[in-house]
């Protein structure tokens, strides 16, 4: 696992701030689309955040887990509509490293299964919050094509990890899973803390 965090804090990664377009505004409605699908993919830090949350998810009841998931896709949004109205969170990208981190550390130590749909929320503002970024100054419709695209992509890999997560679970191995996630969760958390201070 170190030498894994260290090929990691060691790979040329761009920036933690990802940009399908190139770094342009999308000025389309498809454009926005691809750049919101493509987003939540490209991005290794959000990524890893997904990925440990479909685990996450995945221990808990069904209903009780689909709604931490939801909840990080509103919080996701309403992250990214803070950001298109000015409204700033403060170093992001540090707090984007630090919510893989609490979610491998989650999934290490148990916390009461409430509070997780309301960490996720959290965690939703903050990478929506970063998303947004890309769609700076897009008009109306390829902003709201991004935003759909965003949600989705997001849904669809969360949902995706849950669904198999819980196959794992059912075949015996969960608990493996679990700390397997958990600790890369942790090391990856880190390992983006530390190029986010760098960057």
């Amino acid at each position: 696992m170190k030498r894994i965090a260290l090929v990691l804090a060691l790979a040329p990664f761009p920036a933690l701030a990802h940009h399908p377009m190139g770094g342009g505004v999308p000025s389309t409605l498809w454009e926005g689309f691809a750049s919101g699908i493509g987003h939540p993919v490209i991005g290794p830090d959000h990524l890893a955040f997904l990925l440990a949350a479909g685990v996450l998810a995945a221990t808990l009841q069904l209903r009780l887990g689909a709604l931490a998931i939801l909840a990080f896709v509103v919080g996701g949004f309403l992250g990214s509509l803070a950001h298109v109205q000015g409204i700033g969170f403060g170093p992001v990208e540090v707090l984007v490293a630090l919510s893989v981190a609490a979610a491998g550390a989650v999934l290490l130590r148990a916390v009461p299964d409430g509070l997780v749909p309301a960490g996720f929320a959290l965690a939703g503002l903050v990478h929506g919050h970063a998303f947004a970024e890309a769609i700076i100054g897009a008009e109306q419709g390829p902003l709201a094509a991004y935003l759909a695209g965003l949600a989705i992509a997001q849904a669809a890999v969360a949902f995706g990890v849950m669904a198999f997560a819980t196959r794992i679970a059912a075949a015996g191995h969960g608990r493996m899973m679990q700390r397997a996630a958990g600790v890369a969760g942790v090391a990856l958390g880190a390992v983006f803390l530390g190029l986010s201070l760098v960057g």
